[in-house]
């Protein structure tokens, strides 16, 4: 099947060197460009792209509005967000705005592909390096007398079990780390997690780890 594929970056050389890179490659095909968040929401309306690789910054609309926009519309495209990590404060904005993920723009193109293809089958991208960078960012971002985001009461419905899979995933285990350290198959792991997608209303893993933080079951220091 092949994947299709909207550019939104507001450097054209950016946009031109992925476009020529990925025409290589059998099973990825780049249907548009945009180079502001706004022309990113329209594109993706008309176009119907199954992978948006988005820049966070941009003038006018921004990557993380236009996240919010294209992961709360009509269509299923998701979107992976194309930044330079290290530096950049606003990534956790993009995840919890509905981004799948996340792709540093000098990663090996092969790395790049990679994460196109994880995210348009429907996984998320969220290593977990990243996540203890997430969960600091979110601990800085919040001050002590903030209100949770997500009170504890969204996770009630959800039992012992899927609240020890929702911590491990907040963490960053795999499914296959899961069912290690719970002494369970990975196919119970993988079982686990999708009920928690469904009962918590997440998009993908990404939000699962999310809603982790937000509730407080994991912590900078975990």
């Amino acid at each position: 099947m092949t994947v299709r594929i909207l550019l939104a970056d507001d450097q054209p050389l950016v946009r031109s060197g992925l476009r020529v890179l990925m025409t290589d490659h059998p099973g990825l095909e780049v249907v548009g460009e945009a180079a502001t968040g706004l022309e990113a929401v329209r594109l993706t309306g008309e176009l119907l792209p199954d992978v948006v690789v988005m820049d966070i910054r941009m003038p006018g609309m921004d990557g993380i509005e236009a996240t919010r926009r294209i992961t709360s519309g009509p269509t299923t495209a998701r979107v992976l967000v194309l930044t330079t990590f290290d530096e950049d404060e606003h990534v956790y904005g993009a995840l919890r705005a509905g981004a799948s993920g996340f792709v540093v723009k000098d990663m090996a193109l092969d790395d790049i592909l990679a994460a196109i293809r994880v995210v348009a089958a429907g996984d998320a991208l969220l290593a977990p390096g990243v996540t203890r960078r997430l969960i600091a960012d979110f601990a800085a971002e919040r001050s002590e007398a903030a209100a949770p985001r997500r009170p504890p009461a969204a996770i009630e419905g959800i039992t012992e079990r899927e609240r020890e899979v929702l911590t491990l995933v907040g963490r960053g285990r795999s499914n296959s780390e899961i069912a290690q350290d719970l002494f369970i198959t990975v196919a119970t792991a993988k079982s686990h997690v999708s009920r928690l997608l469904t009962k918590l209303g997440a998009r993908d893993r990404v939000q699962l780890v999310i809603t982790a933080y937000e509730a407080g079951l994991v912590s900078p220091s975990s």
